[in-house]
């Protein structure tokens, strides 16, 4: 596996300010992940992205698909093309199997059976 491409400072930064805004994001949808704000700050918000999408249940990536706004999730953030660059291979699949698993688990969560009429 190679590792991070090469990315301009510029775009760590613009990566950073997305990563600090998404408080704002989940806040405005009615729930504050403070310590996901606390932690991108104290580590910058590509190496907190690093860390968390190993970390199952630390982005809120659950509560973003309750609500239907999965594009606001940092998984989501990390695969856009111009962020890319940021990750090695083995985190970007991450992210995009953790996107893909929550939409299957909660996709199945939601089914309801129905009692059948009787015959």
């Amino acid at each position: 596996m190679r590792g991070p491409r090469v990315a301009s400072p510029a775009v760590e930064a613009r990566f950073h300010k997305e990563m600090v805004g998404l408080y704002d994001r989940f806040a405005d949808l009615g729930f504050r992940p403070v310590l996901l704000r606390r932690f991108v700050l104290l580590n910058g918000g590509v190496a907190a992205a690093k860390e968390l999408v190993f970390k199952p249940g630390t982005t809120g990536l659950e509560r973003l698909l309750d609500a239907g706004k999965v594009e606001l999730s940092m998984e989501a953030l990390m695969l856009r093309p111009e962020y890319q660059p940021l990750f090695s291979e083995l985190e970007l699949k991450e992210a995009t199997q953790r996107l893909a698993n929550a939409t299957r688990s909660r996709s199945r969560g939601r089914l309801q059976a129905q009692p059948t009429q009787p015959k």
